[in-house]
């Protein structure tokens, strides 16, 4: 079992930073009066705009990163 009490202990700074290079967020977008969805990096910058939500969860996965939806 992890011992996660160390999350306790975090700076801001940390926290922040915290999985950065593991997640992505994806949430619908409209581009041109279409629904698409965008992929933002754990920091909030836009990393990608694709057509569909599968589309965007195949390829968040395939850069081996976890993918969250954000509504």
């Amino acid at each position: 079992m992890k011992d996660f009490g160390h999350i306790r202990h975090m700076s801001s700074h940390e926290l922040a930073i915290f999985g950065m290079q593991d997640l992505a967020y994806i949430k619908p977008v409209i581009v041109n009066g279409v629904t698409a969805f965008a992929v933002h990096a754990a920091d909030g910058t836009q990393v990608a705009v694709l057509p569909d939500r599968d589309v965007a969860l195949v390829t968040v996965r395939q850069h081996d990163l976890e993918p969250l939806s954000l509504h």
